[in-house]
């Protein structure tokens, strides 16, 4: 896919993904090598200049965000992401209105997976830490049951704990059912709970393998991940 954010701007350059049904899939690389746009291309966030997106066998660079996430395709950014002046429970609302028939269902099931959410549920969001807003921008993600969830950066500016605790959050979700691909800045983190990781650089993807084996790629670890 060719995809930017001008008429004479391209930040992919002919990048290709393919994300198998149950895969965790940790997407690193340099900042500025496209990553996040990746995201906002398959999300319906931004157009494509050129190349397709297809989900479940179906072309679907025509479609808008909305259609998408009907489809089952959650998109997390890494700003942004929580309505601040709204409570905890107003913002899972806000993430049900897709099918808000199965608004308080989804509510009462998420704030037992995640009893914080629920001890929290009148306070604003702005009151909330990082890795709290965090999670609260997740568990609104999986109030559409999303076959796809898009994460980006979410370990940006939490502390290491916080950045632990979320990373763990993710591995869960993973383990009960949900693709996800990742974009992470914490890269050794972000390997080291995914299945496949794949290397973005201006725009391509230049390397895609396991894991494991890429967090132990010694030109890997030299270039991407801090020696």
């Amino acid at each position: 896919m060719v995809c930017g954010y001008g008429a004479t701007d391209e930040i992919l350059h002919e990048a290709e993904l393919a994300v198998e049904a149950g895969e965790l899939i940790a997407i690193i690389g340099p900042n500025g090598a496209g990553k996040s746009t990746l995201l906002k291309a398959i999300a319906g966030m931004l157009c494509l200049k050129r190349g397709t997106i297809q989900f479940d066998g179906r072309a679907i660079e025509r479609t808008s965000a909305r259609e998408r996430a009907k489809m089952g395709i959650a998109f997390v950014p890494q700003e942004a992401n929580v309505f601040p002046r709204m409570t905890v429970s107003e913002n899972l609302e806000m993430g049900g209105y897709l099918e808000p028939r199965e608004t308080r269902r989804k509510m009462a099931a998420l704030t037992e997976r995640f009893p914080l959410l629920g001890e929290k549920r009148r306070a604003q969001a702005r009151t909330l830490s990082g890795g709290q807003r965090q999670v609260l921008a997740m568990a609104m993600a999986l109030m559409v049951a999303p076959r796809l969830l898009l994460l980006d950066e979410p370990s940006a500016g939490l502390a290491p704990r916080a950045a632990d605790e979320l990373f763990a959050t993710i591995g869960a979700i993973h383990r009960e059912g949900t693709t996800i691909v990742m974009v992470e800045q914490n890269a050794l983190a972000a390997l080291a709970i995914a299945e496949r990781g794949i290397v973005l650089v201006d725009g391509r993807a230049v390397r895609n393998g396991p894991a494991r084996a890429m967090a132990e790629d010694l030109e890997v670890r030299r270039l991407f991940l801090g020696g």
